[in-house]
């Protein structure tokens, strides 16, 4: 991280003085299996002339650097970041010849090598400033210009970027050239290549602008598996729907989304040519949810081809604006013109809950985020910017109305088309299209954090009847900032042992109290649900009636969002300690049977991990969690045979259990001789099985190594490694604890999982020696390549498992020892410590009960 950062004020004064034209950018992909040749043309004015500047460039050596004619030193004018450039002239051409390096950590140009046929494939990943590794560029995303790329590579690649794919020409013997057409003026993050002897299917969608090519890529020994009709279908929906949306025609020549390896998040936006990670392509049965979240991902890019690519931010800070747009419109596509019509349930059960879990972080930070270099960026794809701005932006078309929200979206884009903006631009159309203020919302709401907590508070007389309702609002302790709801609140009675709506209230909570008058009078509801209907963001409590209710009818809901609602509520209470984790496991127990929302299934049965894991009291910790094994075996072969929770059961049965006849049992399946009506043991269910097995210590090296040979992709390669590092053995976690933090070499994938494996303990004394070695690591972690394999390091081998006071306090320390260690490390080490925090709180709570 030291020496590659680029700090706002730095960008700020760049852009002051340059404005970029065109980048001529030539590469040689034929040169060498480490690095390639690259060589960058780029002619830019200068409004100073004589003034120095620089820009940038990541690379193990530069050849030739020639300014307007004039042969510049690399040894005296390249540090290894930047390009210092002592003179510049009001019309400039600068020439950089350079050997950049492939990547194996999902950044910069990241070359792939599949085990199942030994070919070579390769990708691009730029956001947040990696296209200086693959190219000399003004690494910002305001000097937004024109990209020609001409790549040489090997003839039977396909070669893709953000103009459509020109015929090659013969460079060679096997090689040849593709010259790609200027794109037009975009940001330097967003554009892409990928060369590799992808496959690829092909198929065109009717736009405003006309027909418009769609291709879908995918590895070679991946292409069985690729449902390309559902991709497309989902595409072409997204396509008419945002054109309407936005009235405004697709902005690019072509849309081409790739299915890429070792991705280090979902997909990325660039202009024309998505990438997307690979697990996306199902190569097994796979769950309803992360069908749907495909679909979501799929429509997210989509819709930055307007939001973010068309209209782009001017500096980082505004990251939050583009990610929060896209959550926001492509749940709104995916719930009015796909099958997935309770995509708002979906996003209230996952990605509102992902927003309240980073918001009660001590790194959580306003919507807006002050960003003052790259590095801020690197650790700021976070629950803020992605779900709780997605889920503000709902609230903000409620409060402004979605025709005028609409019509001032429309106005956004005819203004700015190709330029870039900040907040101030939309909100300033959305004032001029709604009529309303929108300053204030904006500081309450996106200028600073913290969650708000809803509560009723209801008393009744001796008839039973309401005499006194309110609902309160209170804050965080660190966060003193109440704030205006617009929300619903649900009555609901026991009829039939069911809880039917009986009554909806929608009003404006806002300060401290919000009364209830239309209330007084009324008989007591069985259940009195705050922000029904997830308008609100907001943490919400039940009052103990409700509470009760809830308990003793876990499957009184009939519709799945009012019982996400009370769960969710639930798991607030457990997180914040004001229930018990036994209680909450019996009420997660005893709400599985028959669920059948996919997420919400998801959901629960990982909020029932956190709590066996974390939230327990160790005295009750084995008990609990046998009796939860025991509910999840049962339930998992009682579900209906094929079914969506049947999958999902037998895995979270498999996570959990702790050897004897459970282990017995899941050999069984895995050999075949078991049989669980409708449930494929294919590829991902074996690998989920062995891990399980291997993590009790009911599994060989041999099952392993068999296990890969009969799998041998990239994949099974991976769950290889999770499930040697998985053996409950010192041994087995030295051995990760070696390959991952002491040495180098792995890639981002492969590290990832090991360090999955070296943290799945169920004796937790197995990670007490790696306390002290954690810390340790921390003052060295800054050295390793990249910020991607930072992450990876900082996050995954902390001791999580061990959720006990020291490690608490040795985490405190290091903090409280190293003030000085850069921002993003502190950023990392305070969000593991939090949790273990919140962990010790929950059990203490659980002891007491």
């Amino acid at each position: 991280m030291p020496g590659k950062n680029l700090t706002r004020d730095e960008a700020t004064a760049r852009a002051a003085v340059i404005a970029v034209d065109h980048y001529d950018v030539v590469l040689d992909l034929t040169t060498s299996d480490t690095t390639f040749r690259s060589t960058t043309t780029v002619t830019f004015t200068c409004t100073e002339p004589g003034e120095s500047t620089f820009i940038d460039l990541i690379a193990p050596s530069v050849e030739s650097i020639t300014l307007n004619g004039e042969a510049l030193d690399p040894a005296t004018h390249f540090d290894g970041v930047r390009l210092s450039l002592p003179s510049t002239a009001e019309q400039n051409t600068l020439t950089v010849d350079a050997t950049a390096a492939y990547m194996n950590t999902g950044e910069g140009l990241h070359r792939f090598t599949d085990p199942a046929d030994g070919e070579v494939y390769l990708y691009s990943q730029f956001e947040v400033a990696d296209c200086r590794r693959m190219f000399a560029v003004f690494e910002q995303p305001d000097l937004k210009a024109t990209f020609g790329f001409t790549v040489t590579a090997p003839s039977h690649w396909q070669v893709v970027s953000n103009s459509p794919t020109p015929e090659p020409t013969p460079a060679g013997e096997g090689t040849a050239t593709w010259a790609f057409s200027p794109t037009p003026r975009i940001s330097c993050y967003i554009t892409a290549l990928v060369a590799g002897p992808y496959a690829v299917v092909r198929d065109e969608v009717q736009t405003r602008r006309g027909t418009v090519p769609l291709g879908i890529f995918c590895r070679q020994s991946l292409l069985k598996h690729l449902d390309a009709d559902n991709i497309f279908e989902c595409t072409k929906l997204g396509f008419a729907f945002f054109e309407n949306e936005f009235d405004c025609e697709y902005p690019f020549e072509k849309y081409d989304q790739l299915f890429t390896p070792e991705y280090n998040m979902g997909a990325m936006e660039n202009a024309g040519a998505v990438t997307v990670s690979e697990i996306y392509v199902f190569r097994a049965k796979v769950t309803e949810a992360l069908v749907e979240r495909r679909a979501l991902t799929l429509l997210h890019e989509l819709a930055h081809m307007w939001f973010g690519n068309l209209v782009t931010m001017e500096w980082w800070n505004d990251l939050w604006l583009n990610e929060s747009f896209a959550e926001w419109a492509s749940t709104t596509c995916q719930a009015e013109v796909t099958e997935w019509a309770s995509a708002w349930t979906t996003f209230g059960t996952s990605e509102k809950a992902w927003a309240y879990r980073q918001d009660q972080l001590s790194s959580t930070h306003p919507i807006v985020a002050p960003i003052h270099d790259l590095e801020d960026v690197e650790v700021n794809f976070d629950g803020i910017t992605y779900a709780k701005g997605a889920s503000v932006l709902k609230q903000l078309v409620a409060y402004v109305g979605r025709e005028p929200f609409t019509a001032g979206l429309r106005a956004y884009f005819a203004k700015h088309s190709w330029g870039n903006t900040t907040l101030a631009d939309l909100l300033h159309e959305l004032e001029q299209t709604s009529g309303r203020d929108l300053g204030t919302w904006s500081k309450l709401w996106l200028e600073t954090a913290g969650v708000n907590t809803l509560r009723p508070e209801i008393e009744t007389d001796d008839q039973g009847l309401i005499s006194s309702a309110r609902i309160s609002q209170t804050h965080a302790p660190d966060f003193a900032t109440l704030r205006p709801h617009r929300l619903a609140v649900g009555l609901y009675d026991v009829v039939d042992d069911t809880l039917v709506r009986t009554d909806r209230l929608e009003l404006d909570v806002d300060g401290d109290s919000t009364d209830l008058p239309e209330l007084i009078g009324r008989p007591v509801p069985d259940l009195v649900l705050v922000n029904d209907d997830d308008l609100a963001y907001a943490k919400i409590r039940l009052d103990e009636r409700s509470l009760a209710t809830a308990i003793a009818r876990p499957r009184g809901f009939q519709d799945s969002l009012p019982r996400a609602l009370v769960l969710g509520a639930a798991w607030d209470m457990t997180r914040d300690a004001e229930m018990g984790a036994r209680d909450f496991v019996k009420l997660v127990l005893a709400s599985l049977p028959g669920e059948t929302d996919s997420t919400l299934l998801r959901t629960l049965l990982g909020q029932l991990s956190t709590t066996l894991h974390f939230y327990l009291a160790p005295e009750h910790r084995e008990q609990t969690t046998a009796e939860a094994v025991a509910g999840l075996r049962e339930l998992a072969l009682a579900a209906a045979p094929g079914s969506d929770a049947q999958l999902q059961l037998v895995g979270a049965f498999a996570a959990q259990q702790r050897g004897g006849d459970d282990a017995a049992y899941l050999r069984a399946l895995l050999d075949g001789t078991q049989v669980l009506d409708g449930l494929a043991v294919d590829t991902d269910m074996r690998w989920r099985l062995l891990i399980s097995l291997a993590a009790c210590g009911a599994a060989t090296p041999a099952d392993i190594d068999a296990e890969q040979q009969r799998d041998n992709t990239a994949t099974g390669h991976e769950r290889a490694e999770q499930a040697r590092a998985s053996f409950p053995t010192a041994e087995a976690k030295a051995t990760a604890w070696r390959r991952g933090v002491e040495e180098d070499g792995l890639t981002n994938a492969v590290l990832e999982a090991v360090a999955a494996g070296f943290g799945t303990v169920q004796d937790t004394s197995l990670l007490e020696p790696y306390v002290e070695k954690y810390h340790a690591m921390l003052d060295t972690v800054e050295t390793k390549t990249s910020h991607a394999i930072i992450e990876i390091l900082v996050r995954g081998f902390y001791p999580t498992a061990l959720a006990d006071a020291r490690l608490h306090d040795a985490t405190q320390s290091w903090l409280t020892a190293h003030p000085e260690a850069h921002a993003a490390l502190r950023r990392m080490v305070a969000e593991n410590r939090d949790p273990v925090a919140r962990a010790l709180r929950a059990q203490q709570r659980d002891a007491d009960a």
